[in-house]
């Protein structure tokens, strides 16, 4: 397996979210030197990076910006040798009404990510992706070269911005790799999805917990796994020109799962359906279940945990009064 030591510093783009928070930190523990891309706002709110260790902060430059704005953009990546482009709108069904966001966000702001990064000669591009531009599964496990199916304008766009981000390696050799996560989940995740939605109700006290379709599964990755295969993809020469799937290779159904997070929490709520969840028949994407023998065959990547461990440590978290008031159960996250 060949390796890059990626000099200079590394730019993360939509570091005030989710996953992109927890990469920042393990970026910084790695000992890299990290520029992180938030979206501005007036009240200088760093998204979740403010909720992290100021130790870790203080070795972070931040930087304020828009990714739908190609000024911004270029003036962020000056200076940096690579680039972990996280920033997109990821909601399904916000997508649904607003699909006009999506394009500018999720296709013109990768667009603005690959002629500055085309232009300023940098070493490496990893462009994020998602599970949901398979759609759902003709065949399981998923693999690299499973049909792209655009089931929702969210997953439309994101197929969009891949395939843009490899014509770009392919017709001007910028080096790109496309990481494509699985269902990550863990601390900080949006309220929008499932296993915030789960927990915030089970944690308030509901009696009742209001769910969409029980039936489709998911392969749910630890956005611990998550981050290290992102360090892992980054740090080979072997994946430039590639997609990769970051999998466990394991599902569960949204119902069993329900199930299970009942049981950890000691709750007695019971599951009802809420047809403001459901998405439209032919937009649900009814499984995913992703094949990881690429990501595991071009770096030293291995799932280091298991759902059971994932969801005791973001209960956990959860049930911490300064990080549960921030998410509001009685509202359904679109």
């Amino acid at each position: 397996m060949k390796t890059t030591d990626t000099k200079g510093k590394i730019l993360v783009t939509g570091a005030d979210g989710f996953i992109g928070s927890h990469l920042v930190e393990r970026l910084v523990q790695a000992g890299y030197n990290v520029r992180a891309f938030v979206f501005y706002n007036s009240f200088n709110s760093y998204g979740w990076l403010d909720s992290i260790p100021k130790e870790t902060v203080d070795k972070v430059e931040i930087f304020t910006g828009d990714i739908r704005d190609p000024n911004g953009v270029r003036n962020a990546m000056k200076g940096c040798s690579a680039v972990l482009h996280l920033a997109a709108l990821i909601a399904i069904p916000f997508s649904y009404h607003s699909p006009d966001s999506y394009v500018d966000t999720n296709i013109k702001g990768t667009l603005n990510i690959l002629n500055a990064a085309r232009d300023l000669n940098l070493e490496r591009v990893l462009v994020t992706s998602t599970s949901e531009v398979y759609g759902t599964a003709c065949y399981v496990p998923i693999d690299e070269k499973h049909p792209l199916q655009g089931q929702s304008p969210y997953s439309a766009t994101k197929i969009a911005a891949d395939q843009l981000s490899l014509s770009f390696y392919r017709s001007f050799g910028l080096p790109v790799t496309i990481v494509r996560p699985f269902n990550t989940f863990g601390p900080r995740q949006s309220a929008r999805a499932i296993i915030p939605a789960i927990i915030c109700q089970l944690i308030s006290g509901k009696n009742e917990i209001k769910l969409g379709s029980l039936h489709p599964t998911r392969d749910f990755l630890y956005v611990k796994d998550t981050v290290e295969g992102f360090l892992e993809i980054l740090s080979s020469d072997n994946t430039i020109g590639e997609e990769i799937n970051i999998a466990t290779q394991t599902e569960i159904s949204m119902g069993d799962l329900a199930v299970k997070l009942i049981r950890l929490t000691g709750s007695q709520a019971r599951i009802v359906e809420d047809a403001a969840r459901i998405r439209p028949e032919k937009s649900e994407v009814e499984r995913l279940l992703g094949k990881n023998e690429k990501i595991k065959n071009l770096t030293g990547w291995r799932p280091a945990f298991n759902l059971d461990l994932g969801l005791q440590e973001t209960v956990e978290w959860f049930k911490k009064e300064e990080n549960l008031k921030r998410y509001k159960a009685d509202i359904y996250n679109i």
